[in-house]
């Protein structure tokens, strides 16, 4: 996957900080297994009075928690019960307390999309991976693309374009062909879908500041759906893209194993 610009990682606070422990659990029989065995041991508070959200499942488990979560304030700490586990660390029930005294905090912002259509209001929503834009009939999409106001691409003919956080940029991002970022790097990635024209544009790196315009030309020929995460917003006449930075969400992961170097182990194949 998955969300979003990150600051270096740091010791979390020990002891008494993390005694409080809310469980959330994907609907699959391995995680509900684990929810009843971690329950039974640590007990389980609400996500309101929790010092600390332990999330078990796999990475999508993990980004409806993020979403969940991203005004509340918590760290969020994810154990593998499920398929991809990339924001995930390894499950093991006895140690829990000690490992969440132990962790690594990664700081992460998500993107703000803001879709707009040719008649009502404009919807937002965020992405802790991506903003991404696809055609939705057979033909090609046409978009002119504007950074901070200023027209960088006056047509791309592809199949969309994309807008992910470094946290996502090994996700989707990698698949269509950007660049894998650093966690501690303030940027973000623009990679254009199966691009037709131009055949050499492989996208940019972005400032985590910049603010991008993604407008659709021939709309009601050639219409586009722009996508935040799980969020669609069909036929959009525009979109823009930034990186809300007001909201930092607080990754935890075991020592040796948080998301920087991942993203580092991702770039030599393992």
């Amino acid at each position: 996957m998955t969300s979003a610009t990150l600051r270096p990682a740091s010791a979390t606070p020990a002891g008494p900080a993390y005694e409080r422990i809310a469980f959330v659990a994907s609907p699959i029989a391995e995680a509900q297994d684990a929810l009843q065995k971690l329950t039974a041991h640590f007990g389980n508070v609400a996500p309101e009075s929790a010092d600390v959200i332990v999330a078990l499942g796999g990475d999508g488990l993990m980004l409806q928690t993020l979403h969940r979560f991203m005004h509340a304030g918590k760290p969020i700490y994810g154990m593998l019960r499920g398929t991809v586990g990339f924001l995930m660390n390894e499950y093991r029930e006895g140690d829990l307390r000690e490992r969440l005294s132990a962790a690594r905090i990664t700081v992460i912002h998500p993107l703000l999309m803001c879709a707009r259509q040719k008649t009502g209001p404009a919807m937002e929503y965020h992405a802790f991976n991506e903003v991404s834009l696809f055609r939705e009939k057979y033909q090609a999409a046409r978009l002119r693309i504007l950074i901070d106001g200023q027209e960088r691409l006056a047509e791309l003919m592809a199949d969309g374009v994309l807008v992910a956080t470094p946290a996502g940029s090994t996700a989707y991002n990698l698949s269509a062909g950007g660049p894998i970022i650093p966690i501690s790097a303030s940027l973000m990635a623009l990679t254009p879908i199966s691009p037709f024209r131009p055949r050499r544009w492989h996208g940019a790196l972005l400032s985590d500041r910049a603010r991008v315009r993604v407008e659709v030309l021939e709309s009601d020929k050639r219409p586009v759906a722009a996508v935040a995460d799980h969020d669609e917003v069909r036929e959009v006449s525009a979109v823009d893209i930034q990186m809300d930075l007001a909201i930092a969400t607080q990754l935890l992961f075991d020592p040796g194993h948080s998301l920087g170097e991942r993203i580092v182990r991702e770039q030599f194949g393992y």
